[in-house]
């Protein structure tokens, strides 16, 4: 392919960009060789032009088809090139919010800052067993990949987890670790993934800090190797670190943090444990103030030190050690504040009394004098002298930071071995999986020595990828047998032999290190000299001598030597560390134990040397040396197992979810050798496609005569006919390699095509379109052109005749017109000349009236004057008179003062004044009531003269305006008058008319009140008729309230007994599961008890123990075998304390428990012997009675054949119409018959004394037997007393019958016999008295319960309706709970009753059966033979009853026969569904029908064992777990019927009725048998599900109906698993596997209602597996494949039609598949789109919903992906959604399961024991 075909107009390319680093632009026009510029326009619009450099002659790299962007692996892009990287990373993140993307085999996590529901336990289900190409990218997929590896190939592996501060390092390590946890078998594993997990909070305390990029960096490397045994199961851990940075200790920078612990340390100081440390807060402290930042948003360092504690003591880490760490981290804390004080250049002090000195000192244990020295001063050793030297300042406080850095990385050595030890397991480890989770590539303003450590093992861990890399690719060539070239890549060996060759930089470091004058200086000229010239990846800033510049991998990078020297040294002062030695604190001594052990050995080769100080420098070793020993223990480890790569990208330095910064993205891309991957990928073949994906994809490019059968020459045809350039491609074995480009080249000719042939079919479409139109469209204009003339010619008819008849109507309607307008002018006339007159007449009528009351108004107005002027002139002489009276009072006054100013006046006036007063004041008070009336009548007076004024001034007016009108009107008075008279006489018509119409007025208004009356009568029924229909819609709205009420309570109690059946069902599965496991431990015990006692022989104990457990939980009181003892004893001898301590408990309860039964039934027998001695003394004299009873019966029944003969024998004697006659008197036959009468007679007689005397012996025993019941309490029955009969003197009168005294005998057994029935009324009428009694008691318990319903009602009434509606939900649940308590009360007291009641009855059913079996022996009459004829004797046919004989002890050969051996197939397809379930109940009724207890419960017991020893043992087997699933309900069935409740026996036939259990209840059982069934039910769930699981994916979602019809998308390096058409696995396999499973229940005679159930469960799982399985598969998500899964649904609900079973609730179970299916295919653009969108998906989340939205991808050009605003609208209407936030569906769900009763139909008599189930030891009886 040239360039010109390439770079053609309306190609896409990327330009460089300074901002966004690449930019997209399509070409405008098509380059042409030689062109030095590109025109091209930028997605904004913007026309630009892009040059092209002549020398290099360089294009723009092209951009990738639209349907390959967002791919799950990079590879997968036809160009693999730095800008398609980044676009296809950044519209998985942004626009599809997928964190993980392949890259050939790395897995790049990009940080979303934000929690995803993507780590559940249903997804690490969804990923566990699946190919890695198989599901979209994820940790669990790589995770996977590792263990899968580990278990195939026995080879370990590793997980090398890289990237930088904030990229999410720890998150990845940790959910991979999650995932060997869950998915690993082993017992343990929940154990172990707790205490290794509990081992990050430990490790991000001491190890994590905050940084300017990450809030919680990593400042060490850790590698974590997870051991695995031989059945791949978790038994341990183990972690190595590297380079834990301990400058962050005493130093940081701006905006940072020191080690967290420090800060937890700080904020808990206020607890009682931490008040000895005197910590307080952490900017007190210069270790932690330095950063100014001691706070981080939404971390409470309080919180993280309570599960930094927790997780110590998870580890085993105990109290005492855990506080002796934080003392010494509390210690270094105060040793950051000792001051050193400056006393010259060369010396420094510390005071001893410094506080932060001594409580430094008080927490290490030290003396605090000789703590001061030495950080002063320090100790100078020759080969001849030693001298103790002073320090400055600065070197004492590095000094001091030393010692603190020294302290601080013992402490976190000692806590990772502690961490080691708590994680080591004692098994065998068979292999690991090491994950490592290590700094990625850095690069500051200023970097130092960590970050050239760190550099360099990342230079390590890229070589070793590279090759990695190389060597896949190589062997992928190889293994297709293609021919290649060897692919160049950059090796970065150069680079990593500049750091750790001889003479390297690390080499010239530790030389510096040992000089003793060596500074960072010196080193660095070293540096210049032995390197600048000799190596390419060093180099030399230009503006400094203290830098030097490496070149690496990912950039180069400078680095600052300050320092370098001092870390790479990490020395610390012995004598400071000698101090600390001889501490207090045993614990810290623990900590220099290594240094001591090291100094030893040192110490014995210097004194071999001689050079104690010179051999000590030389061989410690450096932190670099360290380093890279480890590097390579390291290296040699990775090397040593398979890696598989996650490299994490941080997208942005602000921790902004879901954006990415692109220069933060591409910086990091690079560092992380992303792009050498893809590098090397393009240098090759990157492109690889298997024939068959190749031909389906490309079949639309070939003709059919160009298709073979032979696919690959097929596809090498095409190829070869396409592309000339046969470099560009590769034919392998079973794959065709592409180069980097072709696969774009392939798409847009294919593109091209369908484009075309689009074209060629919108053509011809629109050709047939249009031509079918204009045919339309020509018959149309035929037939309106018929239609329009036919129309015309019969509007022209129209024409004429409506002209016509327009005609006549005009000479009508003039004719009309001219006699209306007549009519109306004469009309007119007379009504004028009407009203004309009666205008007149009411004008002289009101002209009289106007002077009538003219003469009113002015004989008012006169008699008004005159009052007025009356009422003046009295008002004037009153005036006057009053104010004569006033001189006059006032004169007298004054003359009264002068009196009264005298003695004797005042006395005079004294006398009487008391009483003048009381008059005085009298009249006073009347005088002021008069005053106040006058008052009253004054002001009424006014008002009425005032309102009198108005209205005269009013009438006044009206007269002034009458005035005025009448001479206005006096004018027309001639002519009025003339028509007065006319009026006059229109008045009396019109009075007359008045009088009339007043009397039908009258009529009317009778009638229409009547009317209304009759209608209020109406509406007042009406009323009352609505009041009623209200009070009844009131009533019933209350029903209805309390039936929805109800309702909704029946539906929540339905909903709670489901939940509560599901809890109890999984309970109960988890205790069986604990059972197993607890008997698998016993059975591993007793082997290994068994293999080292060689004398032991182990015997089959598993049916007794399995008994002993149901036994005991049925409260049986019998013993165990002696199996069980023996398994006891075994198990003694185990050394397991907690197991024994168990069963000691469990024995000493079983003894209680055996010892009170035993004392209850002590009792009970003693109390059946009281009985058995009172019943003995009675047994006599019943014996007798029945006898009596029974000879007396025969003898009735003789003497009634007797009579009957001789009636018969006279009828025929009397009748004369017979055929033969009487025979006469003295004939022969005559006196035959008279002499056989005469005996008959006498037989009849001697019979009737018989008669007698037996009656009178029946009174008798009737009186002994009542005469000690509480009946015959008051009979006296002395039979001594009756005298001998040969003494009495008898009549002779009496009958011969009476000669021994039976007549008195039996008159005196008739007075017993009254007394008796005397006795037995009265106590009938206490009995009704006393029901009487207590149903007098429940009326007057119902009238005061009436009464207080009633006074509530009275209260309820008045109190509002809320109230109202409280108080009497009150007052009913207060009812129902004494009700409750009531019946409660009852229903123990008939339990106990019952329960008397059933254990008497027992006891009698057994005497009776001994008295039967006594009688029968003792009256049992010898059998006589009389002479005579021969008799055939018959024999009947044997009526079985349902019962099967076996001997005691055959219980275990029983059940092994029908339980242990049984071969269901045979079984189930020859005999009667459940026979083995009959079989062993027809056993349990012979067993019952003994009444042997014993017997039923061993049975039982040994039954449910063994179901339960086949179910363990061959539970993965379909067709066995289905047959005894079956079986076991059967068997429970059959309890239940043949129980004899009512509830059960309505099912039954009589002769079923017959053979209920007479002497056991076993509804125990019946619920044991019930919980092991839904035992096997969820067992059955399981191998179903195990079963169906391949089928699932691969039927439902994988396989095309049409291959190549749908579309698939070209796959990169992980391609899908696939496989051949002929073992395609279709939905026909999965449906032909149902049917399988049906067929076979059906035949093992599964109830119905529970086959309906499991297929519900399963369509659940089929559900449940393919949408999460949708929701994790971004290839799967299109328009084609929802049309692929709702075909498939319909031929799931279509075999549920066809096998009936549409009933059973499986559709609604599909409706989450149906729902996502339908969201596939329907729009997506609108918000009408979004509305229809959640209306239809009810049954998915919003999660759901926006997840197959964002996963939708377009397989063909013409589809469009779902933009972010659609989504968005999509999450704004589901946000009120009230719902689980899960992403996936609960696989792992069973529905409960109800057992419904289901009877049987099969009669227990009929069924027989086949031969071959070899069981002869049995009898049918």
């Amino acid at each position: 392919m040239a360039a010109c075909e390439l770079y053609a107009q309306y190609a896409r390319v990327w330009l460089p960009d300074a901002r966004d680093v690449w930019k997209s632009a399509e070409l405008t026009k098509d380059y042409r060789p030689g062109d030095l510029k590109l025109s091209v326009q930028l997605e904004d619009g913007t026309e630009v032009e892009h040059k092209i450099d002549p020398r290099t002659n360089n294009l723009p790299p092209l951009r990738n088809p639209n349907i390959l962007v967002g791919e799950n692996d990079l590879t997968a892009l036809s160009y693999l090139h730095e800008p398609a990287v980044l676009h296809n990373l950044k519209v998985r993140f942004i626009d599809s919010k997928l964190i993980y993307t392949y890259c050939g085999i790395v897995l790049v996590a990009i940080n979303p800052y934000e929690s995803l529901p993507i780590y559940e336990a249903d997804i690490i289900n969804a990923y566990s067993g699946q190919n890695m190409g198989d599901m979209d990218p994820h940790i669990f997929a790589v995770a996977e990949e590792a263990y899968k590896q580990m278990a195939r190939d026995e080879r370990n592996q590793s997980i090398i987890v890289s990237g930088e501060s904030g990229a999410g390092k720890t998150v990845s390590a940790k959910y991979a670790m999650r995932y060997f946890a869950t998915v690993s078998c082993s017992s343990s594993e929940a154990s172990v993934e707790e205490r290794v997990l509990a081992s990050n909070p430990i490790m991000e305390a001491l190890g994590n800090a905050k940084t300017t990029r990450n809030d919680n960096s990593s400042r060490f490397g850790k590698y974590i190797e997870i051991g695995f045994d031989q059945k791949h199961c978790i038994i341990g851990a183990n972690m190595r670190t590297y380079l834990l940075e301990k400058s962050r200790v005493v130093f940081q920078a701006d905006e940072e943090r020191n080690y967290h612990i420090f800060y937890q340390l700080c904020a808990s100081s206020h607890l009682p444990e931490f008040k000895a440390f005197k910590l307080g807060c952490a900017d007190d402290f210069h270790y932690t103030n330095q950063g100014q930042s001691p706070v981080i948003a939404g971390v409470d360092d309080a919180k993280d030190m309570c599960n930094t504690r927790r997780a110590f003591s998870m580890l085993g880490i105990g109290e005492s050690d855990q506080m002796a760490i934080y003392q010494i981290i509390a210690a270094i804390l105060h040793l950051s504040n000792v001051e050193v004080k400056d006393q010259s250049a060369e010396r420094s002090s510390i005071s001893p009394e410094n506080a932060h000195l001594v409580v430094f000192c008080e927490l290490m244990g030290v003396p605090c004098e000789e703590m001061a020295h030495w950080l002063c001063h320090r100790k100078l050793k020759t080969t001849t002298e030693t001298f103790v030297k002073p320090v400055s300042k600065i070197n004492a406080v590095n000094g001091r930071d030393a010692l603190a850095k020294h302290i601080y990385a013992r402490v976190f050595s000692w806590i990772v071995c502690s961490v080691n030890n708590a994680l080591k397991s004692a098994a065998k480890q068979s292999s690991f999986i090491g994950v490592l989770d290590i700094y990625g590539f850095e690069t500051f303003d200023v970097n130092s020595f960590e970050q050239f450590c760190i550099n360099y093992a990342n230079e390590k861990l890229q070589q070793q990828f590279n090759l990695h890399v190389f060597k896949l690719e190589q062997e992928e060539y190889l293994r297709e047998e293609i021919s290649w070239t060897l692919i160049d890549f950059a090796d970065n060996q150069p680079c990593i032999d500049l750091i750790e060759a001889k003479l390297g930089v690390l080499d010239l470091l530790d030389e510096e290190c040992k000089m003793p004058k060596g500074s960072d200086d010196t080193w660095a000229q070293k540096l210049y000299n032995t390197l600048l010239k000799q190596n390419a990846h060093f180099d030399k800033p230009r503006m400094s001598n203290r830098a030097f510049i490496v070149h690496h991998f990912a950039d180069k990078v400078e680095y600052q030597c300050d320092g370098f020297l001092e870390k790479n040294k990490d020395t610390v002062n012995e004598e400071q560390i000698n101090v600390l030695k001889k501490s207090k604190v045993d614990w810290l001594l623990k900590l220099f134990e290594d240094d001591e052990k090291a100094t030893s050995s040192r110490n014995t080769r210097a004194s071999v040397t001689g050079r104690a100080g010179q051999s000590q420098r030389d061989n410690k070793k450096t932190v670099g040396l360290q380093f890279r020993q480890s590097l390579h223990l390291l290296m040699d480890t990775l090397n040593a197992t398979t890696p598989h790569y996650v490299r994490c990208i941080k997208p942005n330095d602000n921790k902004s979810p879901f954006i990415m910064d692109p220069v933060r993205a591409v910086q990091q891309l690079r560092a992380c050798g992303i792009l050498e991957t893809i590098r090397i990928s393009a240098a090759g073949f990157p492109s690889r496609w298997t024939y068959q994906e190749f031909f389906s994809r490309y079949r639309v490019l070939m003709k059919q005569k160009d298709v073979f059968h032979d696919g690959k020459q097929t596809c090498k045809n095409l190829l070869e006919k396409l592309v000339k350039n046969q470099h560009l491609y590769q034919f392998g074995k079973n794959k065709i390699f592409f180069r980097a480009g072709l696969v774009a080249y392939l798409e847009k000719l294919r593109s091209d095509k369908l484009r075309m042939a689009c074209v060629r079919i919108q053509k011809t479409i629109r050709c047939w379109l249009a031509r079918k139109k204009y045919l339309r469209m020509r018959e149309c204009a035929i037939t309106i052109q018929r239609h329009v003339r036919g129309h015309q010619a019969r509007c022209y008819v129209m024409f004429l005749q409506r002209t016509r008849a327009a005609v006549i109507i005009q000479r009508n309607l003039r004719m009309w017109v001219t006699r209306t307008r007549y009519q109306q002018l004469r009309s007119a006339a007379i009504a004028i000349q009407c009203f004309l007159r009666a205008y007149m007449a009411r004008k002289q009528y009101y002209k009289l009236v106007f002077e009538r009351k003219a003469v009113v108004i002015q004989k008012w107005i006169k008699g008004w004057q005159a009052r007025a002027h009356y009422k003046r002139t009295m008002a004037a002489i009153v005036l006057l008179q009053s104010c004569v009276r006033r001189m006059k009072a006032k004169k007298e006054l004054k003359n009264l003062k002068v009196e009264a100013r005298s003695v004797e006046r005042i006395k005079k006036l004294n006398v009487g004044m008391e009483n003048k007063i009381m008059q005085l004041q009298h009249k006073i008070n009347e005088q002021h009531k008069d005053n106040r009336e006058l008052s009253e009548r004054l002001n009424f007076m006014e008002k009425s003269q005032t309102t009198e004024r108005e209205k005269q001034n009013r009438e006044i007016e009206n007269l002034r305006r009458s005035e005025q009108e009448a001479k206005t009107k006096a004018a027309a008075l001639p002519s009025l008058l003339e028509q007065l008279s006319f009026l006059q006489h229109e008045l009396e018509n019109t009075r007359k008319e008045k009088e009339d119409l007043e009397e039908h007025t009258k009529v009317y208004k009778e009638q229409t009140q009547q009317v209304v009356d009759d209608l209020n009568m109406k509406n007042s029924l009406l009323n009352s008729e609505k009041d009623e229909l209200n009070k009844q819609i009131l009533e019933q709205a209350v029903q209805l309230q309390d039936i929805r009420t109800n309702v909704e309570d029946a539906k929540q109690m339905e909903k709670d007994l489901t939940e509560e059946r599901y809890r109890y069902q999984a309970l109960l599965s988890e205790h069986l599961h604990l059972e197993e496991r607890h008997r698998d431990a016993e059975e591993e015990m007793n082997l290994c008890n068994s293999s080292s006692k060689s004398t032991h022989k182990r015997t089959d104990s598993n049916f007794s123990s399995n008994s002993s457990e149901f036994s005991h939980s049925l409260g049986s009181t019998e013993g165990e075998d002696s199996a069980i003892h023996i398994e006891d004893e075994t198990q003694a001898t185990v050394d397991l304390p907690v197991l024994l301590k168990l069963q000691r408990k469990v024995k000493e309860l079983e003894q209680d428990k055996q010892s009170l039964w035993q004392q209850l039934e002590n009792r009970e027998e003693a109390q059946q012997e009281k009985a058995k001695e009172v019943e003995e003394q009675r047994t006599v004299g019943r014996a007798e009675l029945d006898l009596e009873t029974l000879k007396w019966q025969e003898l009735d029944s003789e003497n009634k054949k007797l009579k009957q003969n001789l009636n018969e024998l006279r009828k025929s004697l009397t009748n004369e119409s017979s055929e033969f006659a009487p025979p006469t008197a003295g004939s022969l036959p005559y006196n035959i018959l008279l002499e056989q009468l005469s005996s008959s007679n006498d037989e009849l007689e001697m019979r009737k004394e018989e008669v007698l005397l037996l009656r009178s012996h029946m009174v008798r025993q009737e009186a002994l037997k009542h005469k000690d019941s509480v009946l015959g309490e008051g009979l006296k029955l002395d039979l001594g007393e009756i005298p001998s009969f040969p003494d009495v003197d008898r009549s002779t009168n009496i009958h011969t019958l009476n000669e021994d005294g039976e007549l008195w005998l039996a008159y005196e057994g008739l007075k017993e016999t009254n007394r008796i029935l005397e006795c037995q009324m009265q106590e009938q009428k206490r009995a009704t008295d006393e029901e009487n009694r207590k149903l007098l008691d429940e009326v007057n318990k119902f009238k005061a319960e009436k009464e207080q319903q009633q006074k509530l009602l009275t209260q309820s009434l008045l109190l509002p309706e809320d109230a109202r509606i409280e108080a009497s939900l009150k007052h009913e649940m207060t009812r129902l709970t004494s009700e409750n308590l009531e019946l409660m009360v009852q229903q123990e007291q008939q339990e106990e009753t019952i329960r008397k009641l059933k254990k008497q009855l027992k006891v009698h059913i057994k005497k009776l059966e001994d008295l039967e079996a006594s009688a029968q022996q003792k009256y049992k009459a010898p059998v006589t033979t009389s002479p005579g004829r021969a008799v055939n004797i018959t024999r009947k046919e044997k009526e079985y009853r349902g019962m099967l004989e076996y001997r005691e002890g055959d219980e275990t050969r029983l059940v092994k026969k029908l339980v242990t051996d049984l071969k269901p197939r045979g079984v189930a397809v020859s005999f009667i569904p459940g026979l083995p379930a009959y079989i062993i109940f027809m056993c349990v009724r012979y067993a019952d029908n003994v009444n042997d207890d014993q017997r039923v419960s061993t049975l039982l017991n040994s039954t449910i064992s063994g179901i339960k020893g086949v179910i363990k043992k061959r539970g993965i087997d379909f067709e066995v777990v289905s047959f005894w699933l079956a079986n076991t309900c059967r068997l429970m069935h059959c309890l239940k019927q043949y129980s004899g409740d009512e509830a059960f026996t309505t099912h039954n036939t009589a002769k079923q009725n017959e053979h209920c259990l007479a002497n056991f209840e076993l509804s125990e059982y019946q619920k044991v048998f019930g919980d092991l069934a839904i035992q096997i039910y969820r067992q059955l769930i399981k191998c179903m599900e195990d079963l169906l699981q391949p089928l699932i994916v691969a039927s439902m979602l994988e396989h095309e109906t049409i291959q190549g019809v749908l579309g698939s998308k070209p796959t990169g390096l992980r391609k899908r698993s696939t496989s051949s058409p002929e073992q395609a696995v279709t939905v026909e396999v999965l449906l032909q596997r149902l049917g399988a499973f049906h067929t076979t229940m059906s035949q093992h005679g599964l109830d119905l209602d529970l086959i309906k159930q499991l297929f519900k469960q399963l369509f659940y799982v089929i559900c449940a597996v393919t949408l999460n399985h949708l929701l994790l598969r971004k290839d799967m998500c299109s328009w084609s494949k929802g049309l692929q899964i709702r075909y498939n649904v319909w031929h799931l609900e279509e075999w549920l039609v066809e096998r009936e079973l549409s009933d059973c609730g499986a559709k609604e179970t599909l409706e989450p598949l149906i729902q996502a299916a339908q969201l596939l295919q329907i729009k997506k653009k609108t918000e009408a789109d979004a509305q229809i969108i959640c209306t239809m998906c009810t049954a998915l989340t919003t999660a759901q919903i926006v997840k197959v939205l964002t996963l939708y991808t377009p397989v063909i050009e013409f589809e469009e992906r779902v933009s972010t605003t659609f989504i968005t609208t999509i999450k704004n209407l589901l946000k009120d959604r009230v719902e689980s936030t899960t992403l996936m569906m609960d696989a792992k769900k069973i529905f409960s399961i109800t057992l419904p009763f289901s009877p049987s139909c099969v009669a227990l008599e009929t069924i027989q024991i086949p031969a071959s189930l070899n069981m002869g030891f049995v009898t049918r009886i």
